[in-house]
Parts: structure tokens; C-alpha cells; sequence
């Protein structure tokens, strides 16, 4: 079967049978998207990753031999960053959140929330954005005002002023459609910008980006435009 243009592909990945199950059945019934194949653990999800290539993997975080976010690391690696990683889980812990998002996961959702959020998040990823669970943005935010912020004069000297811009409006929550209307630029340009960036900032990822803006003091908690904003 020839794939449409719009479909996106999805590979869903828990140890638990009947949740796995659930995923494959709600992501199916949706249109344009197609469940290419699941896994029971994170191993099976890097070798699932390696051979079919889909655009979205849902991945638990907590799972028998390899953990979600040791499989993220070389799902990302492996794709460089083609495909998107959503972890889910039921922990809403800081140290899940974090880890997540510094091995490149491109969204975050706790497994109580609504079918709805789950496919949006779904489709916002695989259109190369990010998104992460209102509860849990806030207290990532939090977790990031109590850091301690790193120099960011050596790390960030490479990127031209443009290109800060960009960085700057992506950790403010900014869509690429929102970043192109507020900086006058096509949205292909700064999809041109973020990957410019990401290749200087060796991050495979746009929750990377947001990360290092918030570590290297680019931005601040204070500056987003709200908790459930995407990134």
C-alpha cells in the first residue's frame, strides 16, 4: 500500500498488554495516523525503531530491561531526531520530566490525560514541534527556577543574532507559525533557523533547545506565555 503524504506513522511502546493495546486501538481510529507496529520493552522498541522508521514513537518511561528514556537516547540517535518521542507515564516525578527532555523526547504526557490531548500531541510532534502535560510544564518551570544557570557566553557565541531570536521564541513557547509572524520571517525560514541552531548546539531535538535556553539563562520561567503553551 502506497502511504498518503499526510499520514503519519506511529510505533507504541509499553510493557503492559492491555494499555498497549488501548494506544494501537485510539490511534487508529484516527485519520491520517497508522500504528506500524508495538513493543513490550525498550529494547524491542530501538529494533522496531531501527527497521520500520515511523515518524512518532509513544514510549513508557518504566519498563523491564532497557527504560523508556535509555531507548529514547538510541531511537534519536539512531534517526538523528527524524522520528519524535513522546513519553508517557503515570509518575508525574521532576526527575522523570527532566531526563526525558535532556535525552531529546519531543513530549511528555501523563497516561491519565484525555484521548484528545494524546492524538494532538501525536500530530504536534510529528508537524516537528513539541508539547508537554500543563501539570507538568509547571513544575518543570519550577524545577528550572531553582537552578543554577550556567555561562552561556562560550556556548551560545556561535549562533548569529537571528538565530537567537529563534532560540529565544521557541523557549518562550513559541509555534513556528507564531515565531514567523512575531520575527516577520516564512515559516520555512525558521524551520532553516532551528536547524541551523541545533546543528551548532549539537541537540537533536526542540525541547533541547528550550532546555539549553533555560540553562544558559536565555530565557526564564517568567517570560513564557503560559503552562500549556506548546514549544
Amino acid at each position: 500500500m502506497v502511504e498518503s503524504p499526510a499520514e503519519t506513522t506511529v510505533l507504541v511502546a509499553d510493557d503492559q498488554a492491555m494499555i498497549r493495546a488501548g494506544l494501537v486501538a485510539l490511534l487508529s481510529a484516527e485519520p491520517e495516523l497508522r500504528v506500524l507496529a508495538e513493543a513490550e520493552d525498550g529494547s524491542a522498541a530501538v529494533s522496531a525503531v531501527r527497521r520500520r522508521r515511523p515518524d512518532v514513537v509513544l514510549m513508557d518511561v518504566r519498563m523491564p530491561g532497557m527504560d523508556g528514556i535509555s531507548a529514547a537516547r538510541e531511537i534519536l540517535a539512531a534517526t538523528g531526531g527524524e522520528t519524535s518521542v513522546i513519553m508517557l507515564t503515570v509518575h508525574d516525578l521532576d526527575e522523570y520530566v527532566y531526563a526525558a527532555l535532556r535525552a531529546g523526547a519531543s513530549g511528555f504526557l501523563l497516561k491519565d490525560a484525555p484521548p484528545e490531548e494524546l492524538v494532538r500531541a501525536v500530530r504536534t510532534v510529528a508537524a516537528g514541534e513539541a508539547l508537554l502535560a500543563p501539570r507538568v510544564t509547571r513544575r518543570l518551570l519550577t524545577r528550572f527556577a531553582s537552578l543554577g544557570v550556567r555561562d552561556a557566553s562560550t556556548e551560545l557565541s556561535g549562533l548569529t543574532n537571528r538565530e537567537l531570536d529563534v532560540l529565544l521564541e521557541v523557549a518562550r513557547g513559541g509555534s513556528n507559525a507564531d515565531i514567523a509572524r512575531n520575527l516577520g520571517l516564512a515559516e520555512l525560514t525558521v524551520k532553516s533557523h532551528l536547524y541551523h541552531v541545533m546543528q551548532k548546539l549539537h541537540l537533536s531535538s526542540r525541547t533541547q533547545l528550550v532546555i539549553t535556553a533555560y540553562e544558559t539563562g536565555l530565557v526564564s520561567p517568567g517570560q513564557v506565555n503560559g503552562p500549556e503553551a506548546p514549544v
